[in-house]
């Protein structure tokens, strides 16, 4: 399950050192306070759910599967955020977690 878009690796490739940076932060703010990975993961990927961010629900929705979420966990995380974001940001969100879904073996 070590998808990585070909975006992120462009990025990383033209902009090393901004890539770099962008690391250090997210394993700052990780290590900023007392919540797992597995929780970080379905904390960011609400979060990416709400700015309708595609790709982020995606790459979280991976993260935490490797962290050892279940599929009931990651959308209960979105279905969570109905009252929130709406129904028709909540069904994309859930249309975009199973494309990943789909192409694991967490169905």
């Amino acid at each position: 399950m070590n998808y990585i878009p070909s975006r992120y690796l462009k990025i990383k490739e033209n902009y090393g050192e901004f890539h770099e940076a962008l690391e250090r932060l997210g394993k700052a703010a990780r290590e900023a306070g007392p919540l797992d990975s597995k929780t970080s993961h379905l904390v960011q990927l609400a979060a990416a759910a709400a700015i309708k961010s595609e790709g982020a629900v995606h790459s979280h929705t991976r993260r935490a599967l490797e962290c050892g979420a279940t599929k009931e966990e990651i959308c209960h995380a979105i279905i969570l955020l109905t009252s929130t974001i709406g129904f028709p940001s909540t069904s994309a969100a859930l249309s975009w977690v199973e494309d990943v879904l789909k192409n694991t073996n967490k169905k």
